[in-house]
């Protein structure tokens, strides 16, 4: 077996908790992970997991083998780095998670264009909320809209702004008057983004102040973006939603942007991969390219 090969697995073992947690994200079966743990305790001649039919943990001397592995494997990926930095092309297989809406519309189709670029890149595209831990999952880069929370081991990245509007159909507006401030909004039906059970606030900039937030009340509740750009062109109500995601509706008229002299409220869009001692190449790439053509799509 190859020795470096068997402490990757090693450490992907012990970060990840279990032997089939790091078959699951190595795509390789339990008992072959095993059987790398394995040649490295008898190459050394000391166990370096206790492991019982509910957990394992570190022997001492797994523990400061296991630093020395993340050491060596770093430097390793740092030497990969150095040489893949002269290359001309990104190469390898890349792993992205991000939303699923987002991703579909604007973030998939700059990444396939990078990938038909670059014929020795790989993509492996994740898409889903909420978004999965990138450094547990081993994906190589996130992307993440909204606020962050912690990101310790994280590089990020702003990347883009998406602008939020509120809208409705002609039909509704023509039935229920067309509002004319923020504070009408409370006499309307609002189409409601739900999203692992919490109602999320419609958010409108204020002067040298937090966002206002407008808790909107209606008839409809969906945890689908584009399900609620519907509902909202077939007339149920008014919606608060990305640009990006209705502005074909905005152009043909299916729906009305209001309150064209309000600020819109902007959601961040990151970019997030964990930290390392070079950037890979591939990573690179696809953030260059993110930031280059994300912010022409979502304004």
């Amino acid at each position: 077996m190859d020795r470096l090969t068997s402490m990757a697995v090693f450490v992907r073992a012990v970060d990840l908790g279990s032997f089939t947690a790091a078959a699951d994200a190595l795509e390789m079966s339990g008992p072959m992970v095993g059987k790398h743990v394995r040649f490295l305790e008898e190459r050394l001649g000391v166990r370096l997991l206790n492991r019982t039919t509910r957990r394992q943990g570190l022997t001492e001397a797994g523990q400061a083998y296991y630093e020395r592995c993340r050491a060596v494997l770093n430097e390793a990926e740092a030497a990969d780095a150095s040489v893949a930095d002269g290359l001309s092309e990104p190469r390898g297989r890349l792993r992205v998670t991000m939303p699923a809406l987002l991703g579909r519309h604007c973030i998939a189709p700059l990444l396939v264009k990078l990938a038909r670029k670059y014929p020795h890149l790989d993509l492996d595209l994740s898409f889903g909320d909420p978004i999965a831990d990138i450094v547990e999952a081993g994906y190589d880069l996130a992307i993440r809209t909204g606020d962050l929370d912690d990101q310790s081991g994280l590089i990020t990245r702003r990347i883009a702004s998406q602008r939020m509007v509120v809208c409705g159909a002609r039909s509704y507006l023509r039935a229920n008057c067309k509002p004319k401030s923020i504070d009408d909004l409370a006499a309307h039906q609002a189409i409601i983004y739900r999203r692992s059970g919490r109602v999320r606030p419609w958010l409108f900039p204020q002067e040298s102040q937090p966002p206002r937030e407008i808790m909107p009340s209606g008839r409809l509740r969906l945890d689908d973006l584009e399900a609620i750009a519907d509902a909202a062109a077939q007339g149920m109500g008014l919606a608060w939603l990305p640009y990006w995601l209705v502005r074909e509706r905005l152009k043909t008229g299916a729906l009305v942007g209001l309150f064209a002299e309000q600020p819109e409220f902007l959601y961040d869009c990151h970019a997030l991969w964990p930290r390392s001692p070079r950037l890979p190449p591939k990573v690179r790439a696809a953030v260059d390219a993110l930031t280059a053509a994300l912010p022409k799509l979502m304004t």
